[in-house]
């Protein structure tokens, strides 16, 4: 199965209003559940709530990313940063922007 990787802060932020962590987490569910795909949301920092589909990036989501992102293939990579881009989306089945992500979950 396809795992989208998010780059929590970054999506979130790419539209305003920013959505809260919360409001993050369960458009990325719903969404996942409606394509049948799985989600793993790297924030940084702790995430919201404990959860199998939240990670805790350590040092930062972008550190935690580049460093697992291919862990996952097939993967896609959720992000609008164009060094996290290159850093861990070499090996992504496809990779999108935060704002264009956000309007996927926004029609959930």
């Amino acid at each position: 199965m396809t795992t989208v990787l998010v780059d929590a802060e970054n999506v979130r932020r790419s539209r305003w209003p920013n959505l809260t962590r919360e409001e993050l987490v369960e458009r990325c569910r719903d969404w996942a559940a409606s394509e049948r795909l799985a989600v793993l949301v790297v924030f940084d920092g702790p995430p919201p709530e404990e959860a199998s589909d939240l990670v805790a990036g350590v040092p930062s989501a972008d550190g935690w990313l580049t460093a697992h992102a291919a862990e996952y293939t097939p993967y896609w990579l959720v992000t609008s940063d164009r060094e996290l881009r290159r850093r861990a989306g070499a090996q992504a089945e496809r990779i999108v922007g935060g704002g264009a992500f956000l309007a996927l979950v926004a029609n959930t």
